[in-house]
């Protein structure tokens, strides 16, 4: 059956996730529309994990189709949604052509555009995680453990930095619990001509994960790009993980369970290892795609755009 929508009485955005409820987005966005200046308001679409396409493309179509509806903010079913309706989309960046995702959807006139900002976010995010010069003075790894969009965005933000000379991972080693996505990231790399070490493993267990944290060199820096502590419960690790001495543990998520967080506290003393959510991801990841859909320019640095990062902060802070 497909999902009813009702036409949005003012301008609105949407959220197109799991249990956007739960969201920090929620609190902040109104907040932000206030600093910003926006008439808007921001509305959630909960789809299910591995939705149906006939639900994919209803979200989409209704977004094309109702004038109040400006775009959306794509998280979780990024690669599924844009292979369920890529038809209905009149344009689309470099990077969807590549990574065959959407996590923008925007409006340009009457056209219907879609782009993946991971590369751009994800990217942003690292370099506020991992300081200047770090990888050419450590030697370090780079553990994705889970081979989807966001995992992907990030390499090729790497691939395109490694092509500029800039600052890179020793090697990238990227795992995943199924063999299809470790497949669909390899093409991608193939067709780019990968610029980096790079190697692919599957890992249907989290002990197997545990064996790749062992292969790393001292100062790597480990994501947990799988979901799980956010969409689902647990994590990719188990509690015998040794993280490397001297690395730094990344949580692409900053809301649930977070269990590898806990994980990596629990030895942080031990292996001096610095930890870090993914609260600057967030704040990054909707920033960006705020300023596409409303086609507004807000800083990716500075005092405006840590303007934005403390009201986000103190929204969120509020009765807790």
């Amino acid at each position: 059956m497909p999902r009813q929508y009702t036409p949005a009485a003012r301008p609105t955005m949407y959220f197109i996730g799991v249990t956007t409820s739960k969201s920090s987005i929620m609190k902040v966005f109104p907040a932000w529309v206030r600093e910003l200046k926006l008439d808007a308001v921001i509305q959630g679409i909960d789809l299910p994990l591995n939705d149906t396409p006939e639900h994919y493309r209803g979200a989409v179509d209704f977004i094309k189709r109702d004038p109040h509806s400006l775009g959306a903010l794509v998280t979780t079913h990024k690669l599924n949604l844009y292979k369920a309706a890529r038809d209905l989309f009149d344009g689309v960046g470099h990077e969807t052509e590549l990574l065959d995702e959407v996590s923008s959807i925007s409006k340009r006139g009457e056209q219907l555009w879609g782009h993946a900002m991971d590369p751009v976010t994800s990217g942003l995010s690292l370099e506020d995680v991992v300081p200047d010069g770090y990888w050419s003075r450590t030697g370090a790894d780079l553990l994705l453990l889970g081979a989807g969009g966001s995992s992907l965005a990030l390499t090729l933000y790497l691939h395109n930095r490694a092509a500029a000379g800039g600052d890179v991972p020793s090697r990238i080693v990227v795992t995943n619990r199924r063999e299809p996505r470790l497949r669909e990231m390899r093409a991608v790399h193939v067709r780019l001509g990968f610029a980096l070490p790079i190697e692919y493993h599957l890992t249907p267990e989290p002990a197997d994960n545990d064996a790749q944290l062992r292969a790393l060199a001292p100062g790597s820096v480990v994501v947990n790009a799988t979901g799980l502590g956010k969409d689902r419960p647990g994590s990719p690790l188990t509690d015998d993980g040794l993280f490397p001495e001297h690395g730094i543990a990344w949580d692409f998520n900053y809301r649930g369970d977070l269990l590898f967080l806990d994980q990596a506290r629990a030895q942080q003393a031990d292996r001096d290892l610095g930890v870090a959510d993914g609260w600057l991801y967030f704040i990054h990841g909707w920033t960006r795609v705020i300023a596409e859909v409303f086609h507004i320019d807000i800083p990716t640095r500075g005092p405006d755009f840590e303007r934005l990062s403390s009201i986000a902060r103190d929204v969120t802070q509020e009765n807790t």
